[in-house]
């Protein structure tokens, strides 16, 4: 049993060290326990046999496993696995939880890739690592559900598609200027690119932002809200590029194989840039000088641009100052980087 994290980003991030444990273990059946928001996006996964639900409150219904994998670090999680009655738990060695776990690891180093973070764990765990980069199969008919939901919004089914992701749950820190996605928008459209805006419910009022100033000169069709993760990917998939800011639309792309254009502000790239999956179109040529790649290094169809300034990362969720981290990322280097994908 494995115990997922709750973003969707780290959720993401944590798939190679899933698929690092079957490999270890093929003839085991792996559940992966979540919670509601990032549960469906192990039903995309090959690697897990089946998804369990967290409740909210309460206990957990963890009852028949015969170990589990911790990979929140929270006190919480090991106390609901210790009181389900699993007998091995195995996690890092964090929030006071030693006690609760019958392997606990020492913390790997806080300089690490996050997806380097969950494969140390289970490394330690004696699970070999395998490929960096994560994986999420899309499925035909995943494709062709996500085609047929933007058909019902207007699309045509021919015209060259970019995903516009203007949202961060963390906070407005993380979040490119809507303005700025609007202009986007507005200079792909020029080139006869359509764009899609995609997001979970709470990014409604940043995608109004968006269309508000995009308004009379180009039309986007507009997705916030209105799926869940598997049809967020089944969109994707028919995507010629992604344009995102740090959040888990942003990985859920990558790992799908989906180019991606990041714009990366108060948090570290080098610490959670997404590390893609297979391409799903031919390779760029080399990014120019000002366009940063992560660390560990990820195939050249991720582009992660950052604006250099004496305060970021400042990993805070609102700006104290002038925002200049993300104001600074202009909108021709964006459309440049996205337009290598086209």
């Amino acid at each position: 049993m494995v115990v997922a994290p709750n973003w969707l980003g780290d959720a993401v991030m944590a798939l190679p060290a899933i698929a690092d444990v079957r490999r270890g273990q093929p003839a085991a059946s792996i559940v992966v326990a979540a919670r509601p928001s990032v549960a469906p996006l192990f039903t995309l996964v090959r690697d897990v046999d089946e998804v369990l639900t967290l409740p909210k409150e309460g206990p957990w219904p963890l009852a028949g496993g015969d170990a589990a994998l911790l990979l929140p670090n929270s006190f919480h999680s090991a106390l609901m696995v210790a009181r389900a009655g699993v007998p091995e738990r195995w996690g890092y060695r964090t929030d006071w939880r030693r006690l609760l776990l019958t392997r606990a690891v020492p913390r790997a180093p806080s300089d690490v890739h996050q997806v380097e973070y969950y494969r140390h764990l289970v490394r330690a765990l004696g699970f070999p690592n395998g490929g960096l980069a994560p994986r999420i199969d899309a499925t035909p008919a995943l494709a062709a559900a996500g085609a047929s939901l933007l058909r019902q919004m207007g699309w045509d089914g021919r015209t060259p598609l970019v995903g516009l992701a203007p949202g961060a749950a963390y906070g407005s820190a993380k979040r490119w200027p809507p303005r700025a996605f609007a202009d986007l928008a507005a200079g792909l459209a020029d080139d006869g690119i359509r764009t899609v805006l995609l997001g979970a419910a709470a990014d409604a009022a940043t995608a109004s932002d968006v269309l508000r100033a995009l308004s009379g000169r180009a039309a986007s069709v507009n997705l916030v809200g209105q799926t869940d993760l598997p049809a967020l990917a089944g969109v994707l998939v028919n995507c010629r590029a992604l344009v995102a800011n740090d959040s888990g639309a942003l990985h859920l792309a990558a790992a799908l194989g989906v180019n991606v254009t990041a714009v990366f502000g108060p948090t570290n790239e080098r610490l959670t840039a997404p590390i893609a999956g297979e391409p799903r179109g031919a390779e760029p040529t080399r990014p120019e000088p000002r366009v940063s790649s992560p660390e560990p290094r990820a195939p050249s169809h991720v582009t992660v641009l950052t604006h250099p300034v004496w305060c970021r990362p400042c990993l805070l969720r609102e700006c104290p100052l002038d925002h200049d981290c993300m104001q600074g990322i202009g909108v021709p280097l964006v459309l440049d980087a996205t337009r290598r994908w086209l």
